[in-house]
Formats: structure tokens, sequence, C-alpha cells
């Protein structure tokens, strides 16, 4: 069976990175050069995809272009035992990201009470501020990480993830 190859343009369409920046991964050897043809048109495999998706991830975390390089470079070996360092620094930025979520959250609530009652709360009010606001939060749900998401993640994060929403 032959393998898969793909085009720059039709990287970009599946992981939603420009080809620009796609360009720009490669000139700053965030990426290891790509494969080409002869005519110099950059070929990708599966693989590939996994890489950008994986940067993508990272990126939408915060993480710094550099600060990905260490991970980009293990991502190839699956055994993270190996990597216990990287995997520290992972679930601290994991925790830095949680933390963030729950500052963000907290506004959300917020707004959502004053978009609720139209107009500031009054200090005579019968039920305080900070209880609506928990009644608030007990009403919210949460956004689940969709499918595409998940498979950034290996199985042991994916049920990380799972227990501790059942928390």
């Amino acid at each position: 069976m032959e393998e898969l190859i793909y085009t720059i343009k039709q990287i970009a369409e599946q992981t939603g990175i420009s080809e620009d920046t796609i360009r720009y991964y490669e000139k700053i050897k965030l990426l290891p050069r790509a494969d080409r043809k002869e005519n110099g048109h950059r070929l990708y495999r599966k693989e590939d995809i996994y890489m950008f998706k994986l940067i993508s991830c990272l990126k939408k975390t915060g993480m710094p272009l550099e600060a990905m390089r260490p991970f980009l470079a293990a991502s190839a070996n699956t055994d993270s035992v190996e990597y216990t360092e990287l995997v520290d620094q992972l679930r601290s930025h994991r925790e830095n990201i949680v933390n963030q979520i729950s500052s963000l959250q907290q506004i959300v609530d917020f707004i959502d009470i004053k978009l609720k009652e139209g107009r500031p709360r009054r200090e005579s009010s019968e039920q305080s501020q900070g209880e609506a606001l928990e009644e608030e939060k007990e009403k919210a749900k949460t956004k689940p990480i969709s499918v595409v998401e998940m498979s950034y993640f290996s199985a042991s994060a994916k049920t990380d993830r799972v227990q501790n929403s059942i928390k």
C-alpha cells in the first residue's frame, strides 16, 4: 500500500495552520525541513499532520514556540517514562491553564449574572452577589473537549480529563 502524501495546501486545510505559518515553522527549525518534489514543492506525510496538530494545540494553551521544541522532539517516542522532566513541565503548564479557566469561568459567571439582571444589583437585594454567583456556577456546564482535540493527547491524559470532570 502506497503512503499518502500531502501538499502544504492540504496540510493547511486539515490543520487550520496557514501555509505561511507552516513555512515559518520550518524556517525557524521548529519542524524538520519537509521532503520536496523535484519542482521544490513541499511534501508531507500523515505523521506530519499529527505534529502540526500538536503544535496547534500547544499554541492554544499559550505555550511559546521555543518551549514547544522539546515536546515536539519527544512526541515521536510514546514512552513518556523517558521524559519525566517534560511530563512534569506539561503537568505544570496544564495546572496553570486550569487556573486560568477557573478565573475566566468566574468572569463569565459574573457577566451572566449581570446580563440576567439587566442592571447593577442593589445592595438591599435579598440574595448576595456571591450566592447568585454560586447558583449560576452550578447551572453552568463546562464545554467538553472535542474528539479532535482529545486525539492530540495520550490515552492517560484522556483518562485524567474524564476522572477530573467526574469529581
